[in-house]
């Protein structure tokens, strides 16, 4: 027995040696295979990608192709591109300008129109043209600014400076000069008064009738829809506003124009600055003086308001913001606080502004013919019914004159 328990013991112990090491070599084999796998596939990625990128690099150089003569290459082109990108760009802004000017003035148009059928007022012969055919271009639109009361002065500015009838027809046909007078609605619609300012246009057919109720504190609203009336109805270069009591010379008035034909935002007139007036109950009076600062203070310069002329960017400026631009007491303030904030070309003409007769007959004899005459004492010429024909014989261009202006 005890034989055979000492035999046994050393075979047992052989066969766990053996055992034992065929599992260490199996590990050993097992961890290679296993270690071999995890750094072989990042070490070869790894190697192919450099070696792709510097391949690359050696055929360019091989080539005779340096990347930094490339790149040179290819911002000299890029800039070439970009140059031209930029002319395109700059043309379709143009384009697109004029486009979106167009359309403006096509929505004002169509604005008034709605306004005619909305308040129950015909639609006048001019926008009826404007609708029905293609905007004509004019030199000039002037508005002669009325009142219901004014009919002898209407009647003798009819009698001399405003050409009548077909000769007005052909002074838009053919030299681009559109005269209306201007005047909106008493405040009883369809009145008396109304149905007066009716017959005499049937008669004359120069009235551009406005939709604005008259009234003496309302010309700085009045001015406003008579220029974003005008640029509906009217494409022209310059729109002008006069008062029916001054004495002008279109032929005159035409060139002076054309003469700033060119520049852009023109505000022309005889520039001034009188004294605001706080002190109520006197003409002229300005309710917001206090904006001004102190007692005794001047206004900003701005164009006496018998005569002034804007060109057309500066009249669709109004048409455009006349709900929001602000109204003081006097109307040729009102106008010149619109163009302050703007890059606006004040041109102070004193020729705008001439006196009556020596005044002007003199100025004539000299060669500087006046564009318009008429007295400061009056705001106009005094007694104008009775006078301006008188002014017109002494200091009036000839109607020859007009006919013969090239604009």
């Amino acid at each position: 027995m005890s034989l055979k328990s000492r035999g046994e013991l050393p075979s047992r112990s052989v066969i766990s040696q053996k055992w034992t090491l065929l599992l260490c070599v199996g590990c050993f084999c097992a961890g290679m295979f296993f270690t071999n796998r995890m750094w072989a596939v990042p070490e070869s990625k790894g190697i192919t990608r450099t070696t792709a990128v510097e391949a690359e690099k050696l055929k360019l150089v091989s080539e005779g192709c340096d990347p930094k003569t490339l790149q040179q290459k290819f911002v000299k082109r890029d800039s070439k591109d970009i140059i031209g990108e930029v002319h395109k760009t700059h043309h379709a802004i143009q384009t697109l300008d004029k486009t979106i000017s167009n359309l403006e003035m096509e929505l004002a148009a169509a604005r008034a129109a709605q306004e005619s059928i909305v308040n129950g007022s015909p639609i006048s012969e001019d926008l009826q043209k404007t609708e029905s055919s293609g905007r004509k271009r004019y030199l000039m639109v002037v508005g002669i600014n009325t009142a219901f009361s004014s009919r002898k002065r209407r009647d003798s500015v009819r009698a001399t400076w405003m050409p009548q009838g077909e000769k007005r027809k052909k002074l838009e046909e053919e030299k681009g000069i559109i005269i209306r007078f201007v005047i909106g609605h008493s405040a009883t619609s369809g009145g008396i008064l109304d149905r007066a300012i009716e017959a005499e246009d049937k008669k004359h057919g120069d009235f551009l009738r406005l939709e604005h109720v008259e009234g003496y504190l309302e010309l700085s609203a009045k001015t406003k829809i008579y220029f974003a009336t005008a640029v509906a109805l009217w494409d022209a270069e310059f729109y002008v506003k006069v008062d029916d009591d001054v004495h002008v010379n279109i032929a005159t008035l035409g060139e002076t124009l054309v003469r700033h034909r060119k520049k852009p935002r023109l505000y022309i007139g005889c520039m001034k600055s009188g004294p605001v007036l706080a002190q109520k109950g006197v003409r002229y009076h300005e309710p917001e003086y206090w904006k001004f600062g102190e007692a005794g203070n001047k206004y900003f310069r701005h164009a006496t308001g018998q005569l002034y002329a804007i060109s057309k960017d500066l009249a669709r400026y109004i048409s455009i913001n006349q709900h929001v631009l602000h109204k003081y007491a006097n109307e040729d303030v009102s106008l010149g606080s619109w163009f302050i904030g703007l890059d606006a070309e004040h041109i102070d003409d004193r020729r705008l502004c001439c006196g009556t007769p020596p005044d002007c007959e003199w100025k004539a004899q000299a060669g500087n013919a006046c564009v318009a005459s008429f007295d400061w004492s009056c705001s106009g010429i005094c007694r104008s019914s009775e006078r301006i024909k008188e002014v017109h014989r002494r200091c009036g261009e000839g109607e020859n004159a007009l006919w013969n202006a090239v604009f």
